[in-house]
């Protein structure tokens, strides 16, 4: 997924994933250690087949070198996607998902594939549960007005993604939208044009490979 270079004024999705990678996770090691001290806490001991938390960025490292087995959370089976995607379709508000559920389920999707159960029947459920989600998020933009929006439980790229044209329309709507002293002073009407390119745009800037 890329953003159009015109529309590039938020973090990129390679930038959520770089601080997703910060959150931790539990693995099954392979090899014996004692505490070690990083500069984002302490973690450990290490003894095999005990479990240890640990950032996912470390995780991944030590599954490249085979040195552990990543224990995939909760949320990250076919049982619980396919409810939320059940919640997604059925209710017009957004279900509860972890705030980085996108870029966490990517990143173990992509280097610890082997250790999730039917890892392709959950990268369809989670294509389908953005897909749904986003066409909440366009639905939500377009109820919005210059005061505020309401979209609750969405996720950090799902922020990333509505908010140049989240920026955009409340400039716009700011502008458009008298203040109360000039509705006192001089009361008018102002046609506005409301089209699609700005959907389309988004349309195209949503899309997520998987």
């Amino acid at each position: 997924m890329a953003l159009p270079n015109s529309l590039r004024i938020s973090t990129t999705p390679y930038e959520l994933e770089f601080i997703a990678c910060e959150e931790e996770i539990e693995i099954i090691p392979q090899f014996s250690m004692e505490r070690i001290r990083l500069l984002s806490g302490v973690y450990g001991p290490f003894r095999p087949p005990g479990r240890a938390r640990i950032p996912l960025w470390l995780a991944v490292h030590l599954k490249s070198r085979r040195k552990c087995h990543i224990v995939p959370p909760t949320w990250l089976s076919v049982d619980i996607l396919q409810q939320k995607l059940n919640e997604e379709t059925s209710n017009e508000h957004f279900s509860e998902l972890p705030f980085r559920y996108v870029e966490i389920s990517k990143v173990l999707l992509d280097a610890a594939s082997d250790d999730l159960d039917v890892p392709d029947k959950i990268r369809s459920l989670l294509k389908d549960i953005r897909e749904a989600r986003q066409a909440k998020s366009r639905d939500g933009l377009r109820e919005l007005d210059h005061i505020h929006t309401r979209m609750q439980n969405i996720c950090s790229m799902e922020i990333n993604e509505i908010r140049p044209f989240f920026s955009m329309a409340m400039n716009v709507l700011t502008k458009l939208t008298p203040s109360k002293q000039e509705e006192e002073e001089e009361p008018f009407d102002m046609p506005v044009h409301t089209g699609t390119d700005t959907f389309s745009a988004m349309d195209e800037s949503m899309d997520t490979d998987w």
